[in-house]
């Protein structure tokens, strides 16, 4: 298999954290891409009309893209296990579109204040994604304690790859600070040994 990838990106950190998780990163070749949406650049365009990475070349079909869709599929291929059954698969999944969500705004973010050109970036659209982050940030917070207490999912490595965005692209706004439990969940989840691996 083929991963479509760039270190950074904490959708394909995702993915990248299933793998080792699973001891299986050595099953997938890693295929530099890079890009914005104002150039696609090696995004890998022919394989994923959007031109948005990660983007999985898999042996017996289709190249998979969204990242929710190739953890999805390597979760099974290798049957991790980090989607649990319903009733639980319903607060997984819940997690995870929360973390890919935090991302999501985050890369928002910083697409708008470094790629844009000056002359039209809005300071005010970007604050409005970083209120996104932190409502959401605080709703975990508040709700989902017992779940991040419990057994490994692939709603915790979502939001553990989204925090470590926040820290890569946003360590100025202190997301901490505000959400005390949660950096404290953080420090112990980043010590895992496949997000260090992949940090």
């Amino acid at each position: 298999m083929k991963l479509y990838h760039a270190p950074a990106s904490p959708f394909v950190r995702k993915v990248m954290v299933l793998l080792h998780e699973a001891g299986a990163a050595d099953r997938v070749t890693l295929v530099p891409a890079a890009g914005t949406p104002l150039d696609s650049g090696t995004m890998p365009v022919d394989r994923n009309p959007l031109g948005k990475i990660p983007a999985l070349e898999r042996p017996d079909g289709p190249t998979l893209y969204d990242s929710r869709v190739i953890t999805r599929y390597l979760d099974d291929l290798l049957a991790t296990g980090l989607y649990p059954p319903a009733p639980h698969l319903w607060d997984t999944l819940t997690l995870e579109a929360t973390g890919d969500g935090i991302a999501e705004a985050a890369v928002l973010m910083r697409y708008e204040m470094h790629v844009r050109p000056e002359a039209s970036r809005s300071p005010e659209w970007a604050e409005g994604q970083w209120r996104k982050v932190d409502r959401a940030l605080s709703a975990v917070e508040d709700r989902w304690a017992s779940h991040l207490a419990g057994p490994l999912d692939m709603g915790q490595i979502a939001l553990g790859c989204a925090l470590g965005y926040l820290d890569l692209r946003h360590a100025g706004r202190n997301w901490r600070a505000a959400h005390p439990a949660l950096a404290a969940w953080w420090t112990g989840f980043a010590a895992r040994p496949a997000m260090a691996a992949t940090a």
